[in-house]
């Protein structure tokens, strides 16, 4: 599979992948889409809890993964967990050409992505104190989602247009019931019909201001009254 790394519009890079003519992440600008949506909008709602229990679907390049744990080890004594789910692992060499310390302003940026990015995949590794990282290579359709596990979910596969398949309505009916009652799922899409499919299966949905370059984008809670 051929792809390409492309700087985005803050400076930071992301991968291009040309045959579904797709880039990873926001060409507007990489980091700066994920802290906007992940974290701002993701994360800190449940900086509250001792431990968060996260699922990624999406893991690409790690960015969604960096954020999180510089996130945790900077403001609070919580512990992650974290799963990321990914088909297609980009190769060691195309991961050596993202450096995302050049755009975060923290000193444990290199060293904890380095972590991340040699982390065995299929089994769970201690990044940090306050970081647990799991990379499982499987396509969504083939995971065996645990009942009620996960406080959080980010949403980070390739938009509709490429991957029309992921966001269709039986792909989140798994991961309705593999959220925990008052648990949250977080992605840049905003379509209309996505969001039409997560309220039928149960989801409070709502619209919130999108990164630089995108009008809107989306947050689905898991509440029962």
């Amino acid at each position: 599979m051929q792809r390409e790394i492309r700087i985005t519009g803050d400076g930071s890079p992301t991968i291009y992948q040309p045959d579904i003519d797709e880039h990873y992440h926001s060409i507007h600008g990489a980091v700066q889409e994920a802290q906007h949506v992940f974290i701002e909008n993701g994360l800190k709602d449940f900086l509250n809890q001792s431990e968060i229990s996260i699922l990624e679907i999406g893991f690409g390049s790690g960015l969604n993964a960096l954020l999180s744990c510089l996130e945790i080890e900077e403001k609070t004594q919580s512990k992650i967990v974290y799963l990321g789910i990914e088909s297609n692992p980009l190769s060691e060499e195309e991961n050596l050409l993202i450096d995302y310390s050049k755009q975060i302003e923290n000193s444990n940026c290199t060293n904890i992505y380095q972590k991340i990015i040699h982390a065995d995949w299929n089994e769970y590794q201690m990044i940090c104190s306050q970081f647990e990282l799991k990379k499982h290579q499987s396509k969504v359709e083939d995971y065996k989602f645990p009942f009620e596990k996960f406080d959080l979910i980010f949403y980070d596969a390739f938009g509709p247009r490429a991957q029309e398949e992921m966001w269709k309505k039986e792909r989140f009916e798994p991961l309705f019931k593999t959220l925990k009652t008052n648990g949250m799922l977080v992605t840049y899409c905003a379509q209309g019909q996505f969001k039409r499919n997560l309220k039928e299966i149960g989801f409070q949905v709502e619209s919130r201001p999108g990164p630089p370059g995108k009008r809107e984008m989306t947050i689905a809670r898991k509440i029962f009254k």
